[in-house]
């Protein structure tokens, strides 16, 4: 499937509907089949890359996604993160914040944008991008690999204290716009050193930005030009992954610059495919409900109302919980052949 997800990505018109995801997807049996635990796998470029592709050899499906968390970004910025103990399967965090106010954001030298090395980005991001390279020797002709960012309001909220942010959405709304444009163009460096590594297309996953979270008004107001400013500067495809009930602002997610836009479980497919006439849309299978705690029948069946809302490609809704069974995720993939 990889040459098709390749054309449907590029905007050509493929013979079927594909089955795939851009967002994290290791499980816990994937990474048990290939002796690691989640918390190595954060640490070392060869650890990281066969995780990922671990979901792909015991499933078939024929995706990738790197990195396995969204906070690298923020970590490069300065942030401490937590690393959870294996027995807690959870996927790393901000420990602490580094603002309290988007003007310190202004400030950070490391947001010069005038060149995009991986070296002078920092944290992970040098080892994320080998892992990239390594993942692509090992099944990049079989699969399809997605650099996964945050979107820049995401990671304004992983490293400015909230309150403070919203205040100064209402009385500072420039500096805000300033800071959001700062990270958005910090972010393209990071995804075109992932596209330089090997990645096939970049996911924003813009989960703390999502309308559905901060309403279609302030999303328009910050969150849209920002991300209109990421996806400029990131060659295409990309696509952008945004959580919650999106419904009353798919027009605008539609002017965000990706090529695709996936939407979670909460979306009416159908409205939604109605306002994205000239942008893909992918979604929207539930990872908990459905991927997770359901069983091949319930799959199948989100499969198929998915593909008859008229999707572009069949995603889960978000991540995949990574205690996910095989057995569902296959189903997700056999279902549409």
């Amino acid at each position: 499937m990889r040459d098709e997800i390749l054309r449907l990505l590029n905007g050509e018109t493929i013979s079927s509907v594909p089955a795939f995801s851009g967002l994290i997807h290791i499980t816990a049996e994937g990474l048990t089949s290939e002796g690691l635990t989640l918390r190595e796998v954060h640490h070392d470029a060869g650890k990281m890359a066969r995780a990922a592709a671990s979901t792909f050899k015991l499933t078939g499906m024929p995706s990738a996604a790197l990195p396995l968390d969204l906070c690298s970004p923020a970590e490069a910025l300065g942030a401490e993160l937590l690393f959870y103990n294996n027995d807690e399967m959870q996927f790393p965090q901000v420990k602490k914040l580094l603002f309290q106010s988007t003007r310190e954001v202004l400030e950070i030298g490391e947001l010069d944008t005038s060149t995009g090395s991986v070296q002078r980005i920092g944290g992970r991001i040098g080892l994320i991008c080998e892992a990239i390279g390594l993942l692509k020797k090992d099944i990049g002709d079989r699969v399809v690999i997605s650099g996964i960012i945050p979107g820049p309001y995401t990671v304004m909220i992983y490293i400015c204290k909230v309150q403070n942010l919203v205040s100064e959405m209402k009385n500072e709304r420039q500096m805000v716009l300033d800071a959001l444009f700062c990270l958005s163009s910090f972010l393209s460096n990071i995804g075109n050193a992932y596209l330089d590594a090997g990645a096939d297309f970049i996911t924003i996953h813009e989960m703390g930005g999502s309308p559905g979270f901060i309403g279609p008004k302030p999303f328009e107001q910050f969150v849209l030009p920002a991300l209109q400013h990421l996806t400029s500067s990131l060659p295409r495809p990309s696509v952008l992954s945004v959580c919650g009930k999106t419904d009353a602002a798919m027009r605008l997610l539609a002017q965000s610059g990706a090529d695709a836009i996936s939407v979670d479980q909460l979306n009416d497919l159908k409205a939604s495919r109605a306002v994205l006439r000239e942008t893909m849309l992918f979604g929207n299978v539930d990872p908990v409900a459905t991927l997770w705690q359901g069983d091949e029948g319930s799959v199948a069946e989100a499969v198929q109302r998915s593909k008859e809302a008229g999707v572009d490609a069949v995603w889960p809704g978000c991540d995949i919980v990574i205690q996910t069974p095989h057995d569902n995720i296959r189903t997700m993939i056999e279902s549409l052949h």
